[in-house]
């Protein structure tokens, strides 16, 4: 699907832009949802957002990008949320990676 079939490429920027700061607001509320699991099941993470604000044009450099994704620095959010991943994690994410285009 290119931008002229897509629906989404008709939805205004500004209730795009309001459903995005949602998603980022319940991802930095749902520290349960580990990276490693939103990345076995959906093939992206909060990293991944970081990186698309990026592309998209934030002027901020990786760590200030992932620092507005996760309400904090990166290092911060690692050592308060972030736990070890199993192999069986590891494993689904590789899994899931494959199917992303």
């Amino acid at each position: 699907m290119n931008e002229t079939t897509d629906p989404l490429a008709s939805l205004p920027d500004d209730v795009a832009a309001a459903a995005f700061r949602r998603l980022v607001t319940h991802l930095q509320h749902r520290h349960d949802a580990q990276n490693i699991d939103l990345m076995g099941l959906a093939g992206f993470c909060r990293n991944c957002l970081a990186d698309w604000i990026r592309d998209a044009g934030y002027p901020g450099d990786k760590d200030e990008a992932r620092a507005l994704i996760h309400g904090m620095p990166m290092a911060e959010w690692k050592a308060q949320f972030q736990t070890d991943a199993t192999p069986a994690q590891l494993a689904r994410m590789e899994k899931s990676l494959l199917r992303n285009r």
